[in-house]
């Protein structure tokens, strides 16, 4: 397996989000919650070279949940994991069939993310993990920070690391100085078996997060200090210690 360097620029940004939101503690057992896509892929191979060269010890784990759609083939990633050393907990869950008896005045989209988040945690602590790791990067951050005022009237975002209302757990996001080309970059040129997942839910009708996505790309084509800016105003919420995001 060709093995490539995240760029020190990439690395750089995660050291610096994970030492300001103190996220990673000696003797933290994390497990990444594994898309398939990219941004947590190339986040894979980012906490990997930092457990290589960070003077702490934690271990890296990956957990991909499988919603069972025809149109999502996790299975491809088992021998890429192998060859890293990676141990992979695949977990099936039929959540498009229990959203069709069980959904109520909720899109699927939420509801899948929250049923999803409650597989992962009690993955985590039937593997004895405490650390979850997802993979959201500033460009995710500044549309959900735009969406919460848009649509909600209020102001809020992803939080960098919290722990989740039971207390036993924490939810940590190495990537939240990282913008979202850098990741496409680094996919590239590793060659990061990306596996695509076309949920027929999610992308029948255009989303709220991609009209903010677009609006956002449009607006950085005049102000290029335009995620610079947001980062500054979304830090308090970013550094928030709560359970909710």
């Amino acid at each position: 397996m060709r093995r490539v360097k995240p760029a020190k620029s990439l690395l750089h940004q995660v050291g610096r989000a994970v030492a300001d939101y103190s996220m990673i503690q000696d003797g933290d057992r994390i497990m990444l919650g594994l898309s398939g896509g990219k941004d947590s892929l190339s986040l894979l191979h980012i906490l990997l070279h930092l457990q290589r060269h960070a003077p702490i010890n934690f271990t890296v784990a990956a957990l991909t949940v499988d919603p069972q759609m025809d149109t999502f083939k996790p299975e491809v990633l088992r021998p890429y994991l192998e060859k890293l050393g990676v141990e992979w907990f695949l977990v099936a869950q039929p959540i498009m069939e229990q959203a069709e008896k069980h959904m109520q005045g909720d899109s699927f989209c939420s509801w899948c993310a929250r049923m999803k988040r409650g597989v992962m945690y009690t993955t985590l602590r039937n593997e004895g993990y405490n650390v979850l790791a997802l993979a959201q990067h500033l460009d995710d951050l500044a549309e959900s920070f735009m969406m919460s005022i848009f649509h909600e009237g209020r102001l809020n975002t992803m939080k960098a690391n919290y722990k989740i209302e039971k207390g036993d757990l924490r939810v940590i996001r190495p990537l939240v100085y990282a913008r979202e080309r850098q990741l496409e970059d680094f996919a590239q040129e590793a060659e990061l078996p990306i596996v695509v997942e076309n949920c027929p839910a999610c992308y029948s009708k255009p989303t709220q997060r991609a009209h903010m996505k677009q609006l956002l790309a449009q607006e950085e084509k005049s102000n290029s200090h335009l995620l610079k800016t947001l980062l500054s105003t979304m830090r308090p919420l970013i550094e928030r210690d709560t359970t909710n995001y």
